[in-house]
């Protein structure tokens, strides 16, 4: 079987084709980057409904497959940017009705999970999702996969657009404060807030620029932000692990792709006994490869939809979905 998945829940639109025997036979995308200041997701989706098309035709030629090779189409139903989220569907709907295919809703961030099981091996891990959007712990516990600590504000990539929007770094700003990082030597006073399970990071935010106007260097407040927030999450990521009794946790959202996140996982589950597992970093952003693998796995699980159930939903929350594929 060979599904088409479009994803589209923020600032990427992309557009994968997998099969049933895991194989990504292609994984496109195109990232809209705002002229100046943050993400309008008005805007962003207007970049969508201009790319969409030519991405469908690309990822075909890249997947040497023909529509009618086509058996399932799924979309990200959420959670994510209303008018985002909207493109996406509006495109999957087309492609069902007129190649009279089955289409499916999907749950974005457990495409972070089923992706990831997918290529890397891992059986039944705790994902940390680190995104922009989300920042959670997740893992599979008695039919859904359940939420067991998150953010109480924003998402962990949210916070570093921000903060390096403020700092004159630019959007998108996560691969330029780790550049940054590298460089910094000197660990500054930052609130660590964890309560209980869950994380905030908005007065991190906060306290580096008050830091910056004290004068202190964009590369200590880089490293201390990362070593701050990283750690924050390798902690509750532990506490979960230990909870819940897993031995595996695996990487997933746009910061899986940061070097020090992963060498900081990775420290903490050697001193566990687990295995981290992260995927190719194609897969650890938004794409259209997970999208399509998570429809592949509900259609084949005996999950059915009918256009009318596939309105989107900008607060799809992980643990409302019922996992059918897993025992």
């Amino acid at each position: 079987m060979i599904t088409l998945g479009i994803e589209g829940t923020a600032h990427t639109l992309g557009v994968g084709i997998v099969d049933s025997e895991e194989k990504v036979l292609a994984n496109v995308l195109d990232m809209y980057r705002p002229p100046e200041g943050g993400l309008h997701p008005r805007e962003a989706a207007n970049h969508h409904a201009d790319v969409v098309t030519s991405l469908i035709l690309k990822a075909l030629d890249e997947a040497q497959v023909s529509m009618k090779d086509i058996d399932v189409v799924s979309f990200s139903k959420g959670p994510g940017l209303g008018p985002c989220l909207r493109v996406a569907a509006t495109a999957a709907r087309a492609l069902s009705v007129r190649l009279r295919k089955p289409i499916i809703g999907v749950n974005h961030c457990i495409a972070h999970i089923e992706i990831g099981r997918a290529v890397t091996g891992c059986h039944d891990p705790a994902l940390l999702y680190a995104s922009g959007g989300n920042t959670q712990i997740i893992a599979f516990n008695n039919g859904r996969y359940r939420i067991f600590g998150e953010t109480l504000d924003v998402g962990i990539g949210n916070m570093f657009d921000k903060l390096g929007r403020e700092l004159g770094l630019g959007f998108y700003a996560g691969p330029t404060l780790e550049k940054l990082a590298k460089d910094g030597d000197k660990l500054l006073d930052l609130p660590y807030s964890v309560k209980g399970m869950d994380v905030s990071f908005s007065g991190i935010m906060t306290a580096a620029l008050a830091l910056r106007k004290k004068g202190h260097s964009l590369e200590d407040i880089a490293y201390s932000v990362q070593e701050t927030c990283f750690a924050m999450l390798a902690e509750v990521t532990e506490r979960a692990m230990a909870h819940i009794g897993k031995g595996e946790v695996l990487l997933g959202g746009g910061v899986a792709q940061n070097m020090r996140l992963r060498q900081m996982i990775q420290d903490m589950a050697e001193e566990r006994g687990a295995v981290m597992y992260v995927p190719d970093r194609r897969l650890c952003m938004d794409n259209g490869a997970m999208i399509a693998w998570l429809g592949n796995v509900m259609y084949e699980s005996g999950v059915r939809m009918d256009i009318a159930d596939t309105v989107v939903d900008q607060r799809f929350r992980t643990d409302e979905v019922d996992v059918t594929w897993r025992d």
